[in-house]
């Protein structure tokens, strides 16, 4: 598609090649250097010209001014995301405000910045930078900025016409993540009485003309990519154990096939580091008879210095095995991939409105996803994909696309999102595909229950402190509720702890006795879970932030150093809500209340088995307390949990012993007397132990 219109496209060189005079003697090496940088800033140059984008320049830019909304149809690697800011940057669009890109991934937004910055020859944060949760990588002169699209639906609730932005990229929009899904909705709008804006849709599927359609036949600009065939190849029968499939692949490959890289698909950090861990081991028993193996693994805890090693060129005589979740199935392009082993499964999250129940459970990949896949292999030359399954099952199993997220998420955030917005009739809004309505209502009775609805659902006072929080409302409920209970202190470190997620504490196999003994140090007192982390991130503090400590503890420095950056925007963010920073550290009571405060619908009372079963849902629950949680062999009475999560069984995550006569002092609106009548001693089973 061309566009008759022409956009004469102004590139201000005054910032390149030259560097400034001084007067002091530069010595050969540092002029070595600087012919360096100068020879490798024009190779970078050089490189954007051999995109598949490139010489489509003209003809996109020409759309960009004619069309107010396109969208754009490339494979992974073809240079949307790279290069349509810069060439909106040189068109002369940052003059009027600044282009924005978003992203699914913290890890893209975070790796095409950088790239960005080393191609435009500027410092990373300067004239490019990014933005993700708890990190703001930008400065007064970005005009490009990379951010994931939920920085993106903050920024709306300050800014809600956008006005300081003149373009604006949904990238990777095929993902539909619930975050992209509700900007689809959103910049429509603004769009309508923003008619200075220009919105860019790129996706990296085929599947344009359902966003072509939702945006009201906005027309479509294909690019098409340089793929180069790439031979498939299935099994002969299902495989037993894919995770041993993919690693006796890697070795065959490594061992008989041509020179060239290799992409692993895996679920998680867990399949990965095992993959990891095996294939050293194999490699080592096969000593000097074969060729050196450079292992990358890339998922999201991965510090990011880590994860830049799959970008560095790989050695002479050398081979690259990438293992990779589907993170690189779009939003990494790795250059020198030749050879991609998919075994068909991804990790899912799904939600069960009916039960409150999350899972994040193993499931096959759609159709698309294994295209995708396969494409990954033929970018550079002709490749190879390893299907690690029948073509029977590719065929006649495998789902055309994979369901969009906001249709198995909790809605609450986003709900407290909308609302803080100022859209109030949910049911009203274009979504592209609406979520269920019992999951909206559920989402809906939450927000009620927290107090940050009112009776007739609009946003009360604690709703507008909430969602100053970028946080799931059970945890910024929890905050606001700190407030009370004179430890805002205490629990800003737990909110900041929870949103580092499970990567706090290690276990190295051959340490796994050290790992458990240093872990329950925490746990002495059965403090609960929550407590507990606290606890780790107060005597991590106590030692000036001591990386040896960490090692000592088994405890992941960079978890560590999330939390900490986390935690000092939580801090700011309390004084923008007029909550002030305050520390009860010794009132472990007042702590627990006011966890309760944000936890409260998340409670659940000890069965005669050893079970527990949730006091307060429609559909009450049996679940466990999770092996890893330091009350999982104490059992207390009452608890409240984190989340409620479903993988080989029902378990809460992150769990606390509560008082039941706590929940009708602090929800009495939500439980009453009957919901929480403890049982007697005589029902309880024989070895529980009263304290």
């Amino acid at each position: 598609m061309t566009a008759s219109s022409g956009l004469s496209a102004r590139r201000d060189d005054s910032k390149g090649g030259e560097f400034p005079k001084t007067r002091m003697m530069i010595r050969s090496r540092s002029r070595s250097r600087r012919k360096k940088g100068c020879s490798s800033k024009a190779k970078l140059h050089e490189d954007r010209k051999y995109l598949p984008i490139y010489k489509y320049r003209a003809d996109l830019l020409k759309a960009i001014e004619k069309f107010q909304v396109l969208i754009i149809v490339g494979e992974t690697g073809s240079g949307k995301t790279t290069q349509i800011p810069q060439y909106l940057h040189e068109a002369g669009y940052t003059k009027r405000g600044k282009v924005g890109c978003t992203q699914p991934r913290r890890v893209a937004a975070m790796s095409v910045a950088a790239r960005v910055s080393q191609e435009m020859g500027v410092k990373l944060g300067h004239e490019v930078g990014y933005a993700i949760r708890f990190e703001d990588c930008t400065s007064e002169k970005t005009v490009l900025k990379y951010m994931t699209d939920g920085m993106l639906l903050r920024e709306l609730l300050a800014e809600p016409d956008l006005s300081s932005y003149s373009v604006l990229m949904v990238d990777e929009a095929h993902e539909r993540t619930v975050s992209t899904d509700i900007l689809f909705g959103l910049l429509k709008d603004i769009a309508r009485f923003r008619k200075d804006i220009n919105l860019i849709i790129s996706s990296a599927t085929l599947d344009a003309e359902k966003f072509s359609d939702f945006f009201d036949s906005a027309p479509i600009f294909r690019i098409p990519g340089s793929r180069y065939p790439v031979e498939i190849h299935y099994t002969k029968a299902p495989e037993a154990n894919y995770l041993d499939a993919a690693i006796i692949t890697v070795l065959q490959i490594h061992v008989k096939e041509p020179p060239g890289d290799i992409l692993v698909f895996l679920t998680g950090q867990e399949e990965i580091e095992m993959a990891e861990e095996t294939l050293n081991r194999r490699i080592r028993s096969l000593g000097s008879k074969v060729a050196e193996l450079i292992i990358c693994p890339v998922y999201a805890n991965l510090p990011s210095e880590i994860q830049a090693r799959i970008f560095e060129p790989t050695p002479q005589g050398a081979r690259k095995v990438v293992l990779a979740t589907n993170i690189a199935e779009t939003s990494l392009t790795i250059d020198g991939i030749k050879y991609v082993i998919d075994p068909g499964f991804c990790k899912m999250k799904s939600y069960v409105p009916r039960t409150g129940m999350e899972s994040l459970l193993v499931t096959p990949i759609s159709k698309a996803s294994a295209n995708q896949r396969a494409g990954r292999s033929g970018r550079t030359g002709p490749g190879k994909c390893f299907r690690l399954y029948t073509a029977y099952t590719y065929h006649t199993e495998l789902d055309a696309n994979t369901p969009p997220e906001i249709q198995r998420t909790n809605l609450a955030s986003v709900i407290l999102s909308l609302k803080s917005l100022g859209i109030d009739d949910l049911l009203k809004f274009d979504f592209m595909d609406p979520p269920s309505s019992e999951a909206l209502l559920k989402a809906l009775e939450l927000l009620f229950a927290l107090g940050a609805l009112n009776k007739h659902g609009e946003l009360t006072k604690v709703g507008r402190q909430m969602a100053e929080f970028p946080l799931d409302p059970m945890l910024s409920k929890m905050i606001v509720a700190s407030a009370k209970y004179k430890c805002s202190d205490e629990i800003i470190s737990i909110a900041a702890m929870l949103s580092v997620g499970n990567s706090i504490f290690y276990h190295p196999k051959h340490k796994q006795i050290h790992a458990d003994n240093a872990r329950k140090n925490f746990h002495i007192g059965n403090v609960g879970d929550h407590i507990a982390l606290m606890k780790v991130y107060n005597s991590w503090k106590e030692t000036n932030y001591s990386t040896q400590w960490c090692s000592e503890n088994y405890v992941q420095v960079r978890s560590m150093k999330r939390a900490r950056d986390i935690r000092e925007q939580l801090e700011s963010r309390l004084e923008r809500v007029g909550i002030e920073l305050t520390s009860n550290s010794n009132d472990l009571e007042a702590i627990k209340k006011a966890i309760t405060s944000g936890f409260f619908p998340h409670s659940a009372r000890l069965q005669k088995d050893g079970s527990y079963r949730t006091v307060k849902s429609r559909n009450t629950q049996t679940a466990y307390i999770h092996p890893s949680s330091g009350l999982a062999e104490v059992r207390p009475r009452w608890v409240v949990y984190d989340q409620l999560v479903l993988t080989s069984k029902e378990y809460m995550r992150q769990v606390t012993e509560l008082k039941p006569e706590w929940l009708l002092e602090i929800a009495s609106h939500y439980y009453q007397k009957k919901d929480v009548e403890d049982l007697g001693p005589k029902k309880m089973p024989t070895w529980f132990s009263y304290k």
